[in-house]
């Protein structure tokens, strides 16, 4: 739990200083990139939560590793914290899910961000499509939809 822990704080310390350059502070997905370390943080209490269904954890689990692995459909290495759009997308998807089969409650008394974490989601979802692209973003779902 430690490393997922040390993991969120670079995380959120490599999006907050990227947003205090003039590219992050023009850039219009600043406020959902934000979000990112908060959904992290909130697939990992999820996974550990007991009231969670294992078929879930393991769609929870999947999504860790994904925001993890350096590897993935927009890679971080190349476009810095706008990388994080798509792990951001796929955690939306995979918490939209979460929340149609656990009490919402479960969700909404682990998440660390901003304002309504159902609200948060919706708005992720909202604009995945732009975020990212709707090839990419119809992939990512395909991928979430077969875990």
């Amino acid at each position: 739990m430690k490393k997922e822990l040390d993991f969120y704080e670079k995380l959120r310390t490599r999006i907050v200083n990227w947003l205090e350059t003039e590219t992050g502070k023009k850039n219009k997905w600043a406020e959902y990139l934000l979000l990112a370390p908060d959904f992290f943080y909130l697939l990992i209490k999820l996974a550990t939560d007991k009231e969670v269904p294992s078929h879930e954890k393991a769609k929870l689990i999947l999504a860790i590793a994904y925001f993890i692995s350096p590897l993935d459909i927009l890679p971080e290495a190349f476009l810095g914290p706008l990388g994080y759009l798509d792990d951001l997308a796929l955690s939306a998807f995979v918490l939209n899910g979460i929340i149609n089969q656990v009490s919402p409650e479960i969700v909404q008394k682990y998440w660390a961000g901003d304002g309504d974490v159902l609200l948060q989601i919706k708005g992720v979802l909202a604009k995945a499509d732009e975020m990212i692209g709707s090839g990419l973003w119809k992939k990512i779902k395909k991928v979430a939809g077969s875990f």
